[in-house]
This record gives structure tokens, C-alpha cells and sequence, in this order.
């Protein structure tokens, strides 16, 4: 088991980790997009009806901006279980080690969670109006859609990220909601 055990947030792990977390920091990794690039059949949607979950999708150049969380040491075991029950509940990612870069300086290797573009859940290129249509709608068994994303949104903003294309779907999305 490594330790100590670092975790790249990029979504919800952010802001529901669901595992003691000793410290957070922000950190980018190079070579991923932070994309609702996959269909969720169970935490938010259904498979009658799909929502969306964000996955770091491969992209040259790309660059993604989240946290990495050091899990509580002695954890390690216990937060490595948890997290595969949670993220790897259909296949749909991948579990792989990527290296953060600290936004104070230095680097970590740490746990993520990308897309399989090979799975039948990767949505492939989406319009952001198709992307902002479904999560309007969706529910699945953690809530709505829309929470999901309002939630990423507000806890990238009080870390002070700017994500343009998330700001845009948050706000098309309230449009979509409230109208």
C-alpha cells in the first residue's frame, strides 16, 4: 500500500471525499481535461435516464486544475477500499497515478481516476448545450445533476480556479432549472 496516499480531486472528490484527509492542496496535472465526458447510470442519473459525472479525459496540452488529498495516514488500506467501491462501480474509469504539480512548488504522485474511452459510459464530444440539457434533468441515486455540478463549481471558485466552460454550464443549467 503506498503512503503516503495522495488523491486527485478534480469533481466531487473536491468536496465529498469520503475518506479522513490529513491535507488538501491545490495541484495540476498535465495531459488530462476535467470534462462531464461520462454517462452516470448510478450516482447521478439513472440508466433509463443518463446524467453526466466529470472524468479527466486524456488531451494533448490539456492541463487540469484540483486538489490533492493526502488520506490520513494509517487510512491508506481503508481509503484505497472506499475509493474503488465508489469510483469503479462500473468500469467506466480507470485507476491510474498521475503526477500533480503543487501550485506552491514541488510534485506528488497521486491516485486519479480517469475515463475509459474505450467504455460504453464515455460520451465522446458533447456540445456544451447537449451537456447542460442533461444534467438539467438528471437524478440518480446521490442526487441531482445539477447539484453535482453547482457544487464543483462553487468549491473550484473558493479555491479561486476559474473553469470557463463549467462557469458556463452552472449558469446555463440555473437558467435551465429555475425557468
Amino acid at each position: 500500500m503506498p503512503a503516503p496516499l495522495w488523491v486527485f480531486g478534480y469533481g466531487s472528490l473536491m468536496w465529498q471525499p469520503e475518506f479522513p484527509v490529513a491535507e488538501a492542496r491545490v495541484a495540476r496535472v498535465a495531459g488530462w481535461h476535467r470534462r462531464f465526458c461520462m454517462w452516470s447510470i448510478h450516482h447521478r442519473g439513472t440508466p433509463e435516464a443518463p446524467g453526466l459525472v466529470l472524468a479527466l479525459d486524456a488531451g494533448a496540452g490539456a492541463v487540469c486544475h484540483g486538489l490533492v488529498l493526502r488520506a490520513e495516514p494509517g487510512t491508506e488500506a481503508e481509503t484505497l477500499a472506499r475509493l474503488r467501491e465508489r469510483e469503479l462501480v462500473s468500469s467506466a474509469y480507470l485507476e491510474t497515478q498521475v503526477a500533480a504539480d503543487l501550485v506552491e512548488g514541488g510534485q506528488v504522485q497521486a491516485l486519479a481516476y480517469v475515463i475509459d474511452p474505450d467504455h460504453v459510459q464515455y460520451t465522446g464530444p458533447l456540445s456544451l448545450e447537449a451537456q447542460a440539457q442533461i444534467i438539467a434533468r438528471a437524478c440518480g441515486g446521490r442526487g441531482r445533476n445539477c447539484d453535482y455540478l453547482w457544487a464543483t463549481v462553487a468549491h473550484l471558485a473558493a479555491l479561486g480556479l476559474a473553469d470557463p466552460e463549467l462557469d458556463w454550464l452552472a449558469s446555463r443549467v440555473r437558467d435551465l432549472v429555475d425557468g
